[in-house]
């Protein structure tokens, strides 16, 4: 009766997709990382795992919306970048996430959390604020700016300055050939 038990409970702990046990062998191999030197590779684990947390978010996003570019860069200190002044970085200890925003005050962290969901929510709230921003600024934009004014002006005046520009070029011309022919006599 025990191993049955046993059984039925190890059926429940299994995951039941294999997206869902991949994140939870990324999650594993990310802690055991995180002891060992590669300390880097790691924070590059963490920050994938939050990246992929993310996909049902930027998933909503209208794609007309071209405010957000989002991905991973592996430099000296890797980021998940959300836009091009928010990114996630970890924290001192490689395990805590830093969501922080660069302002023209210098950098300000939004939120820091060692649990994925919690940092989700800071990023989700940020981007709606961000999408907000954008809608005021569309609509402070006046209509009549955007279009470009047309002017009816006569085409004959245009030509005109071209038939004359083109009568002038042509005396300047005869002109200097008649001048040169003298010098040479």
């Amino acid at each position: 009766m025990a191993e049955a038990q046993n059984t039925n409970e190890a059926r429940d702990l299994r995951p039941t997709r294999l997206r869902d046990a991949l994140r939870q062998a990324r999650i594993e191999a990310a802690d055991r990382t995180g002891v060992v030197v590669e300390l880097r590779d790691a924070e590059v684990a963490r920050l994938e795992i939050l990246y992929e947390a993310l996909d049902p978010l930027f998933a909503e996003v209208p794609a007309q919306v071209d405010l957000f570019d989002r991905g991973v860069s592996q430099g000296e200190t890797p980021r998940l970048w959300i836009d091009v002044v928010a990114h996630v970085v970890m924290g001192r200890d490689k395990r805590i996430y830093r969501f922080v925003q660069d302002t023209r005050f210098g950098r300000t962290v939004i939120a820091e959390s060692h649990d994925v969901p919690v940092i989700v929510d800071a990023i989700t709230s940020y981007v709606a604020r961000r999408m907000i921003e954008r809608e005021h600024a569309m609509v402070a934009t006046p209509p009549a700016a955007t279009e470009p004014v047309a002017e009816n002006k006569p085409r004959r005046r245009g030509f005109g300055i071209f038939a004359l520009g083109f009568v002038l070029g042509a005396l300047a011309l005869f002109g200097l050939a008649l001048y040169a022919s003298l010098q040479n006599l």
